[in-house]
């Protein structure tokens, strides 16, 4: 199994191999995207969202908060040698019962990595970042609470127009079946995910499909309409609704359908992945 994800994933993030690379009819190298940024900037999603589930009755212990703080920084000023930049990762998502009495947190994931972005062009000049990460993630927890994996990935992202922005993201699990046998059946190998700016500027919208194992079972769907209210500004308010598993770690064989509000923090840029 998973010599067949090794090689689906070298095949995807070789592609940068034969494409075009246009540079010289742009006004910056693809590598002046990532250098534009500061070298300490928002990685994923920042958000602070309440929410409410669909599937379920409503109540002070099924309501909560779902927050997410998102950062990477990038070693060097100068891509290393191939036109490599390397990175460090951090996300941490919290889920807070902020509606129950004593207001506990049900739930902290915590997501450290490193990665290897590759900036290139493919043809018709569309901005793309081919990826390398090795992540872990865990709640941080021991016993028979203890949930946590780590990974092996491979990404492309690519602005594939004026308007759209999509990606695809394979990953080699590495689990600790003896704590956690079931897991990899639920992380699965892969996600997809598109960003479609509805009004450039203003509104735009979100999908993340991540795949588990099996054919029709398992996996997740997130999406997220946003608003901006200020057009020099990074941050918006916006709806999301996550439907399946895997949206915390602690029950993450639980299905889970979830109407959230709250305003997010996105990357300056499309971000790595």
């Amino acid at each position: 199994m998973y010599l067949k994800q090794i090689l689906i994933c070298c095949i995807l993030f070789s592609i940068h191999a034969n494409s075009q690379i246009v540079e010289e009819h742009k006004n910056f190298r693809a590598a002046d995207s990532l250098l534009k940024e500061s070298s300490f900037s928002v990685h994923r999603d920042n958000y602070f969202l309440t929410g409410v589930p669909v599937n379920a009755d409503i109540t002070r212990t099924s309501a909560d908060v779902k927050y997410q703080v998102s950062f990477k920084e990038r070693l060097s000023s100068k891509p290393f040698f191939g036109g490599f930049f390397l990175y460090l990762m951090y996300t941490q998502k919290a889920f807070w019962d902020i509606y129950a009495s004593s207001k506990p947190f049900s739930e902290i994931n915590f997501n450290p990595g490193v990665a290897v972005v590759r900036p290139f062009y493919l043809k018709g000049g569309r901005l793309t970042y081919g990826t390398i990460s090795f992540e872990h993630e865990s709640n941080g927890r021991d016993s028979i609470f203890s949930r946590t994996w780590n990974m092996l990935a491979f990404s492309l992202k690519s602005q594939v127009s004026p308007r759209w922005t999509v990606g695809l993201r394979g990953w080699i699990p590495l689990v600790d079946k003896e704590d956690n046998p079931y897991l990899t059946q639920y992380v699965g190998y892969g996600e997809a995910s598109a960003t479609y700016q509805i009004k450039p500027g203003r509104w735009s919208a979100d999908i993340l499909f991540r795949k588990g194992s099996g054919l029709i079972r398992y996996g997740s769907l997130q999406t997220q309409l946003n608003w901006k209210p200020y057009k020099k500004e990074n941050y918006y308010f916006t709806l999301q609704w996550f439907v399946g598993y895997t949206e915390s770690l602690i029950d993450y064989q639980e299905h889970k359908s979830i109407l959230r509000l709250g305003f997010v923090i996105k990357p300056a840029n499309m971000g790595i992945f």
